[in-house]
């Protein structure tokens, strides 16, 4: 697990039954900042995180990710011996974090509410698809179908066909949401003495994230049209080919900005008049179907390091549209080395760096690694 010595959560107990993705995000960043945090999984299978692919050596490149520094316990908790290690473990607990269905956790004895009575200073998170209380509330909620719902979809892909963010992104804010939550929970039972309930959703994080879209809409009568990688509302903010094939993205931001873009790269200074129909962002936007094509054919006729030289020459916003591939190699990418069941992983280190240095992840648990010390510790034999 994580050196509880390096973050701190120092000396703080999580309990997490949890499973894919959103909970176990938000275990695994308070296990990097040094809670101890123990992963409850179901015998046999375990986190079903654990099977989505066998990229990484065998091992699940999401599981691997998600679940760093965390001790594994795996309990039946139809068994009434399980159920009491669970009870057993709540009792010490600071944080108890589910995912299950909705109703799921209560039914089986550790319902949210419950735990807070019998534990005054228990926090509980309870992280579900699209909260406790309404008509979709039983609706099954995997990430696809968030974006979906939540009208992401409808705003990512091009003209013709929506798509599909090419991560988790649902799950991904609703974990980032949770961490939140438990971190000022955390300061306020410091001031209380009194835990917190906290609530979260996939659905409700990436409302949150629709904000812009949805006062468009709202406000402004009309949503954001899918512009594929262009930006609706701002010119020129896209990509565009180079003669050797590449593809460099421009963000122009502001009018200073685009009169050098204007005559530093496309040779036309006069555009950047005000009264020139690209003389103002409002007007670029409005002609755009005009505009990226003059962009385009500059483009065309340099290769993408001549391009990218004169852009940056001139501070011009810019960047390669890579694949993963150049992310693998990219200079600003950093990794840090995480031990698993099938040996040493590079990943992409912490985004936070405390002090000039990220703190150590732990290793990545076997499927019920901990449940016959974890036993022993809290009295509860098989």
């Amino acid at each position: 697990m994580t050196d509880p010595a390096a973050g701190p959560l120092s000396g703080l107990l999580v309990v997490s039954v949890e499973q894919a993705v959103a909970a176990p995000y938000c275990a695994s960043r308070l296990a990097e900042a040094g809670a101890r945090v123990i992963k409850v999984e179901r015998p046999g299978v375990g986190d079903f995180a654990r099977h989505y692919d066998h990229a990484v050596d065998g091992e699940s490149a999401y599981f691997v990710w998600l679940n760093r520094g965390k001790e594994s316990v795996a309990l039946d908790l139809k068994d009434p011996t399980d159920a009491a290690l669970l009870q057993a473990m709540i009792a010490k607990a600071d944080v108890l974090i589910q995912n299950l269905a909705p109703g799921a956790a209560a039914r089986a004895g550790f319902g949210s509410a419950e735990m807070r009575a019998r534990h005054p200073r228990l926090i509980t998170v309870d992280i579900s698809g699209y909260g406790e209380a309404n008509a979709f509330t039983d609706m099954k909620a995997y990430d696809l179908l968030v974006q979906g719902e939540s009208g992401l979809a409808s705003v990512t892909g091009t003209p013709q066909a929506p798509g599909r963010v090419g991560v988790s992104v649902c799950d991904i804010a609703c974990g980032m949401y949770a961490y939140q939550a438990v971190l000022e929970a955390l300061i306020a039972r410091g001031i209380s003495g009194q835990g917190k309930g906290i609530e979260v959703s996939l659905f409700s994080g990436m409302a949150d994230w629709m904000t812009v879209p949805l006062l468009h809409h709202d406000r402004g009568g009309k949503a954001p049209a899918r512009v594929g990688l262009a930006h609706p509302s701002i010119a020129p903010y896209e990509s565009f080919a180079t003669a050797d094939g590449g593809r460099i993205i421009v963000s122009i931001q502001n009018e200073r900005e685009w009169a050098t873009f204007a005559a530093d790269i496309l040779g036309h200074p006069e555009w950047a008049a005000p009264d020139h129909d690209f003389g103002s962002n409002v007007k670029r936007v409005a002609a755009r179907d005009r505009l990226s094509p003059e962009i385009a054919e500059v483009f065309a006729r340099h290769t993408t390091e001549d391009m990218l030289a004169r852009l940056r020459h001139s501070r011009i916003a810019c960047g390669r549209l890579n694949d993963v591939a150049a992310l693998s190699t990219h200079p600003a990418l950093e990794r840090v080395t995480v031990d698993t069941p099938a040996g040493p992983v590079a990943m992409p280190a912490p985004p936070a760096k405390v002090d000039g240095a990220w703190r150590t992840p732990g290793p990545v648990p076997r499927l019920g690694a901990h449940t016959e010390s974890l036993r022993a510790e809290f009295g509860v034999s098989s």
